[in-house]
């Protein structure tokens, strides 16, 4: 890159890798929307990353502010622009930002309520390492002052093992932290500190434990913001889970569709066939970044799953590893048609099948939208091609 040194500020766009590039000449000029507000726009934000249930978690925080009368912006990668909504800023404001390692990567402030749900290997075509990866998403806290807060998933090793702050929030499915602030789960009811705020018995639209745990994220934002408790559970009670993450599509011949594009890492993929349980059919693979399917791999070998539609690039690997299972029945296809089209003949009735391609969709798709709608199409021409011979 000649000539960036001449720039006193250079505003990098998220999604731009500089993997390949030496940037130590120019790096202290790398800025972004992101730095620019942190740093000059007096409002309080709430910044909520980790590798899996941002978009949610940042979603549903802003409906439970809202409900509560807050005057409060959703922006960042699932909202809006941060530079669209800036002018509409006021001193009452609180802006929820959803935030990549990409946009995390060269700030040098952090936000009043950081949030950092968990880390797996991810976007290692993006970074030189996983170590580089993680510290980008530790940047949401790296640079908070002593009255701001960091709440962490006290149940992820690399995360756990970080030095935290006394008033920092620690949030356990596993375990009581031994920490000043914790949420944590006791007798199928999560506790904020020593205090009862949620029966997980109350019937939910969002599914799994993986949502269980960014409902305590958004319970520990509650208890900071000292919002009202019963109120908030409302509206946990009534949200409704985000397009393309585990999503219910329709039912067919007594088969449910669900449609879980979102999940571009193994450790999603297994989480939604946890939540759902009845998974017959799984439909899998995409982009290979370099992130390993092992522990999928090791996951599918021992679960109920007994149809697998493996996809390239990844899912070649799968099929290698599993297509000797005398339990499982592999199928190897060029592209998400042949894999609905085979799906839609093997499913057992009452049974579910998904797609969670444990990968990204990039190289074959434009993004995981794409990806996702595609699948809801093909399934809905086979809903109008059952209608037509009805009528025929």
């Amino acid at each position: 890159m000649q000539g960036v040194e001449q720039y006193d500020l250079i505003i990098k766009t998220p999604g731009l890798s500089f993997k390949q590039i030496n940037i130590e000449t120019f790096q202290d000029k790398i800025i972004s929307q992101l730095q620019l507000l942190l740093q000059f726009v007096d409002v309080f934000t709430i910044g909520i990353t980790g590798t899996k249930g941002k978009s949610t978690t940042s979603s549903l925080t802003y409906q439970v502010l809202k409900e509560q009368g807050k005057d409060v912006f959703l922006l960042g990668n699932i909202g809006e622009p941060i530079f669209d909504k800036m002018e509409n800023l006021k001193q009452n404001s609180i802006v929820i930002l959803e935030l990549s390692s990409h946009a995390l990567q060269y700030v040098k402030n952090s936000p009043n309520i950081g949030i950092l749900l968990n880390l797996y290997e991810e976007h290692l075509d993006h970074y030189n390492s996983f170590e580089q990866y993680a510290e980008a998403k530790f940047n949401v806290a790296k640079y908070q002052k002593p009255e701001d807060i960091l709440i962490y998933n006290y149940d992820n090793e690399i995360i756990k093992n970080r030095i935290f702050k006394e008033n920092d929030y620690a949030i356990s499915m596993q375990t009581k932290p031994n920490t000043k602030n914790l949420v944590w789960i006791k007798d199928n009811s999560i506790y904020c500190n020593n205090m009862r705020i949620m029966d997980l018995n109350l019937e939910l639209k969002l599914k799994g434990n993986h949502h269980k745990n960014n409902i305590m994220f958004v319970l520990a934002i509650c208890d900071i913001l000292n919002l009202d408790l019963s109120e908030a559970i409302h509206t946990i009670q009534n949200f409704e889970p985000l397009e393309h993450r585990m999503e219910f599509v329709t039912q067919i011949k007594s088969v449910d569709y669900y449609n879980d594009s979102i999940a571009t890492i193994p450790q999603a993929t297994i989480h939604t066939i946890e939540a759902l349980k009845q998974v017959n059919t799984l439909i899998v693979g995409g982009k290979d970044r370099g992130v390993s399917q092992k522990e999928l791999i090791d996951f599918l070998k021992n679960s109920n799953v007994e149809n697998i539609i493996c996809m390239p690039k990844t899912g070649e690997y799968i099929f290698k590893e599993l297509k000797n299972q005398n339990d499982k029945n592999m199928f190897m296809v060029q592209n998400l048609q042949e894999a609905v089209k085979i799906a839609k003949e093997i499913t057992k009735k009452d049974t579910i099948c998904v797609l969670s391609p444990a990968a990204s969709s990039y190289g074959y798709f434009k993004n995981f939208e794409e990806r996702g709608n595609l699948f809801k199409n093909l399934i809905a021409d086979d809903i109008k091609n059952t209608k037509n011979n009805n009528l025929t």
